[in-house]
């Protein structure tokens, strides 16, 4: 029994095939599955890498996306703020016409001012021993530094600082004049007369002229129109003046009247004249890309031409008189007044027909026609053929001014841009003033005193000035008859 007990033990004790066969079985199944689990984990790891990457490739251009529009946003606004189209001219309206105005009397005080010289040219000429050439750069250099200036002051317009800018200039002109009325010299008068007055007259003149421009749109000629009419009543005005004071009162106390006349007129000015748009901080003073364009360059070229004789032939049309035909100074004189006034009426016709065809359809017929009567020049010889030629010459001159300033304006696209424009083209031609007098006189000294060659220089300048504005034209609409510009 023992045994028996002892053999089951040892039976129960060792495992069995079958067991072991389990066993074995068991392990190897795991085995491979610990395998297959492992191959697919394999197999799922690039899968869900691929995933992976997909999900943060979406999420960065999400990102990216997201942060491109708000800065697109914040772009646009600041875009927007800065360069926000201005809204509106009014047009008409009683605040409007008051700087119309005013327009006046800043055109009047500073080209009706400059436009006198030739009263005093005639003077100077009597009383110092320089040559008459030599006396004309005075005026020259008014003119110059009257335009000279622009370019850089009427960005200060569409900046939001006209008040400031008219305040100094104001102060500048009446105190040339006042330091004009102790000058003696001709040095002393070239610095008080040619560089003060001239400094501060073009401090203020372009951008009271671009401010009177901003108030309109359909009416713009008009306004302009009346506003360079102060040029041919001061033109007229202080001639007058200076004809009737300085035989009694003398060349000092003449000086001083007209000095109060102008701080009187400024004073009104500066009380009444307001900017209408809201300032543009941002900018440049000189606009590079106004020069890309082809109709641009050929209106400035052609004020530049038609300028240089235009200077010339109000400097020298007293002197005319006097010495090719033998009028008294007083006389004399009644030309300068002729010259400027003649034009008075002519400065609002022609802009009110611009603003139903467009000035540069208008500039060019105006400048066809002065460029005629100055080639008529060469045929007065006589003291009734002078006055008629004077007045003709004005006509067609004050024509021609009063449509500068819309001309350029029509072709500038934004209305706080004309303030830097005008400028710029004024800026110009303030190299013609400087040199179209001098040239001139230069050519009648070349010629022995005589006019004839000077005469001919002039009329060839305006017909340049012509051919330019015809180019302009072809190049804003071709070479259709029928068409606004």
């Amino acid at each position: 029994m023992a045994s028996l007990d002892q053999k089951d033990l040892a039976e129960e004790k060792r495992p069995s095939a079958v067991d072991e066969t389990h066993e074995s079985g068991s392990s190897s199944s795991g085995d491979i599955r610990t395998i297959q689990l492992h191959e697919a984990k394999e197999e799922l790891q690039p899968v869900r890498k691929s995933e992976t990457r997909e999900k943060l490739g979406k999420a960065s251009e999400d990102i990216r996306r997201t942060t491109s529009n708000v800065l697109a946003q914040v772009a646009s606004r600041m875009t927007t703020r800065t360069w926000q189209e201005p809204p509106p001219p009014p047009d008409g309206g009683m605040e409007a016409w008051t700087q119309v105005a005013m327009g006046w009397l800043v055109i009047f005080t500073t080209w009706g001012w400059v436009n006198s010289f030739g009263s005093f040219q005639t003077y100077y000429t009597s009383v110092l021993p320089q040559s008459p050439s030599t006396i004309s750069w005075i005026g020259s250099v008014q003119i110059w530094f009257c335009l000279i200036i622009s370019v850089f002051v009427g960005r200060l317009l569409d900046a939001g600082l006209f008040l400031p800018t008219f305040l100094v200039g104001a102060v500048i002109q009446v105190l040339g004049m006042f330091l004009m009325s102790i000058s003696t010299q001709y040095w002393s008068l070239m610095l008080t007369q040619g560089v003060l007055t001239g400094i501060g007259s073009g401090i203020f003149f372009t951008p009271s002229l671009a401010l009177v421009a901003t108030y309109f749109s359909k009416k713009r000629g008009l306004a302009v129109g009346l506003t360079t009419t102060g040029n041919s009543a001061g033109g007229m005005i202080y001639p007058v003046v200076v004809r009737q004071l300085l035989p009694t009162l003398g060349f000092a106390w003449t000086a001083r009247v007209l000095a109060f006349i102008n701080l009187a007129c400024l004073s009104i000015v500066f009380a009444f004249m307001r900017p209408r748009l809201p300032p543009r901080k941002s900018g440049p003073i000189i606009d590079f890309a106004a020069f890309r364009e082809a109709a641009y360059d050929n209106v400035a070229a052609g004020i530049f031409a038609t300028s240089m004789a235009n200077y010339f032939t109000f400097y020298y049309i007293a002197s005319f008189g006097k010495e090719a035909l033998g009028l008294s100074y007083s006389s004399a004189s009644i030309m300068v007044i002729l010259i400027n006034g003649a034009g008075i009426i002519f400065r609002v016709i022609p802009p009110i027909i611009a603003d139903r065809i467009g000035p540069i359809n208008v500039m060019m017929p105006v400048t066809l026609a002065w460029a005629i009567v100055s080639f008529c020049w060469l045929a007065v010889d006589d003291v009734p053929g002078a006055y008629v030629f004077t007045c003709f010459y004005g006509i067609f001159a004050g024509s021609f001014q009063c449509l500068t300033a819309t001309t350029i304006a029509s072709i500038t696209k934004r209305l706080d841009m004309i303030g830097t424009r005008i400028g710029m083209i004024f800026s110009i031609n303030s190299f013609a003033s400087l040199t179209g007098p001098p040239i001139g006189g230069a050519i009648q000294a070349a010629n022995g005193g005589k006019f004839a060659g000077a005469q001919a220089w002039a009329a060839v300048m305006t017909t340049i000035g012509l051919a330019c504005l015809v180019a302009a034209r072809v190049n804003l609409v071709g070479w259709k008859l029928v068409a606004r510009c």
